[in-house]
């Protein structure tokens, strides 16, 4: 008894984001469950359907070209986002006079919405002349570039600025751990005759083992839910070359009323996620432990 009443103080601090937690996340997900298995549209009485939304799903076309697109968007971004993200950090941890203006610098493409650069970039990347991009190309003689007009642009053209707005994002957290790597090490690589590369190979790199996992952990799960980014930036299109699970999601809830199959969607993408997310831990965790 003495020990609940020592508790009691932390129990009713936690107590309200609980209640609310249970509120908004815990008992739609619970309903979620429960509405994937009938034909819910939102308004009508759900009847039971047993497992016919999670078979329609095989068959829904768009549902697998979308989640092509987002498997191959979520195996790119993460990996450039990596490639570019260490260097940089590398670099901006130099003792160069201007390196926290720099900082500044590549951290603000982080700073405004995800949706506010698409929409810019719907306009620089507008394929035609009134494109920024493009104006530039013409001004020096050349023509046209369809980069939001193609399936095989667009998508690249996604992809291209989902790297430049979260570069320096993860630039921070490699930054962050390079300056916990302790001098001696580097020092000690010095005496030993290591230079530049051999430092960076041998030393700096497997100490960054432990925020790689956390940052490409984050890029992987943020690139499999992405929705606010390619629907500002294309729409989707053109066609279906740029939509999204999430897209095809709220399309068959929201404006289709197909609330039993949407909800189906999301607890299997759900489990996509969930899965692709455990494999990517458990291995870089063990990459972890072979390098430090």
């Amino acid at each position: 008894m003495g020990k609940m009443k020592k508790e009691l103080p932390y129990i009713l601090f936690i107590l309200p984001a609980f209640i609310g937690y249970t509120i908004f996340v815990i008992t739609p997900l619970l309903q979620s469950f429960r509405f994937a298995f009938t034909n819910w549209d939102g308004h009508n009485r759900a009847d039971f359907v047993g497992l016919q939304n999670f078979i329609d799903l095989m068959g829904d076309t768009q549902m697998m070209r979308s989640l092509g697109n987002t498997l191959v968007y979520a195996a790119t971004v993460p990996i450039l986002v990596t490639v570019f993200a260490i260097p940089l950090a590398v670099l901006l941890n130099s003792k160069m006079k201007t390196r926290n203006l720099q900082r500044a610098i590549f951290f603000f493409p982080s700073v405004p919405s995800v949706l506010i650069l698409g929409y810019l970039w719907s306009y620089v990347l507008n394929p035609t002349s009134r494109g920024l991009v493009n104006t530039i190309l013409n001004f020096f003689g050349f023509n046209n570039v369809m980069w939001l007009a193609t399936p095989e642009l667009a998508m690249l053209s996604v992809i291209m600025v989902a790297v430049w707005q979260a570069t320096g994002w993860h630039t921070c957290i490699y930054l962050a751990n390079l300056q916990s790597i302790p001098g001696e090490l580097i020092e000690a690589a010095k005496i030993d005759g290591a230079r530049g590369w051999s430092i960076f190979r041998y030393v700096t790199f497997p100490m960054l083992a432990p925020a790689m996992t956390i940052s490409v952990m984050l890029l992987l799960t943020g690139s499999l839910a992405v929705f606010a980014l390619p629907f500002a930036l294309t729409g989707g299109g053109p066609g279906l070359s740029t939509t999204m699970v999430t897209q095809i999601i709220i399309t068959r809830g929201i404006t289709e009323r197909l609330y039993g199959r949407a909800t189906a969607m999301s607890l299997v993408f759900f489990f996509i996620i969930f899965i692709c997310t455990v494999i990517q831990l458990t291995l870089m965790k063990r990459r972890e432990e072979k390098l430090t």
